[in-house]
């Protein structure tokens, strides 16, 4: 009896040393999860729940900023506009960046040369991206308006930014050069995991390239979906640098965005309570989006 509970008290500390020696490893990751995410969330829930000034005390009002959303007409056109862009964006990325995947999936010449080139506008940064396209939609010395009066295509330059459906456009043209090629590295991850077996067999048993497209590489594709699109819907809301630099929420006030709305209350305003209070909403907004997304592409399930 002796002899035979020795090596199970050994193997039950040699389990505990290396479940304590796994957490040693994952706590710094931990603490700076909880350090840079949890504390900040938590700390601005507290905000929320208070008349938060930016000079002098605050004071409790408990759900008085989730109420005064509702009757908050402003906010509800950042929502609907930030919802319009999101849609329009999303298929857009979607539309560049899938088609590209598949065209340097494929092995050929000069193939990695075309994914750097591709890829190139991600590493520039969104707000140096943005101010890159205000002097390209000057009208007068930027590229973009000259170049159409050049091509006879307009009679004179037009000022892109100046109307909110060419200023729109602009923006969205700006997302897709910048954002395409990251989305398109995602979507190449997922293609280049489809067993070249597979769509050789669905070739052979007589499957064009449009059902194997749908039948095959989509299903197979559905995690790497999932992903693109989850990054790239949570991007769309939470944009502001675009539209803060680009536009200044204009023109009329029409392209202010809920994280813009958020900035205005917060750092113009001074109503720093009632901001903390959209940004936990827009938070619950975004974890509902994101689980929706999931349910609906059913990531995890054993059917497609």
């Amino acid at each position: 009896m002796t002899g035979s509970g020795l090596p199970r008290q050994s193997s039950a500390r040699r389990r505990r040393r290396s479940q304590w020696r796994g957490l040693a490893y994952i706590a710094p990751a931990m603490a700076l999860v909880i350090v840079f995410f949890i504390m900040p969330v938590l700390f601005t829930g507290w905000m929320s729940l208070h008349n938060w000034p930016l000079m002098g005390a605050s004071r409790w009002i408990g759900f008085n900023n989730y109420f005064r959303m509702y009757n908050d007409s402003r906010f509800i056109t950042a929502l609907n506009f930030t919802a319009y862009y999101t849609v329009i964006v999303t298929i857009a990325i979607f539309s560049v960046a899938f088609p590209l995947a598949i065209f340097v999936e494929k092995e050929r010449q000069f193939v990695s040369a075309y994914r750097t080139v591709i890829f190139l506008p991600v590493v520039v940064g969104l707000a140096t991206a943005s101010l890159l396209w205000v002097w390209l939609a000057n009208v007068d010395s930027g590229f973009i308006g000259p170049a159409l009066k050049g091509l006879g295509l307009v009679a004179k330059s037009p000022n892109l930014l100046a109307t909110f459906d060419t200023a729109f456009l602009t923006i969205v043209v700006m997302v897709v050069w910048k954002i395409a090629g990251f989305t398109m590295i995602i979507l190449l991850t997922g293609l280049q995991a489809i067993p070249a077996e597979l769509t050789e067999a669905a070739r052979i048993d007589g499957a064009g390239r449009w059902q194997r497209f749908v039948h095959l590489t989509l299903p197979l594709m559905r995690k790497t979906i999932a992903l693109a699109l989850i990054v790239s819907v949570t991007g769309s809301i939470l944009a502001f640098d675009q539209f803060y630099i680009m536009t200044a929420g204009g023109p009329q006030n029409k392209m202010i965005s809920v994280v813009y709305y958020i900035f205005n209350q917060s750092f113009v305003s001074f109503n720093l309570g009632y901001g903390a209070a959209l940004s936990i909403a827009l938070l619950a907004i975004l974890v509902a989006i994101s689980i929706v997304q999931l349910r609906l592409l059913r990531v995890g399930g054993d059917h497609p």
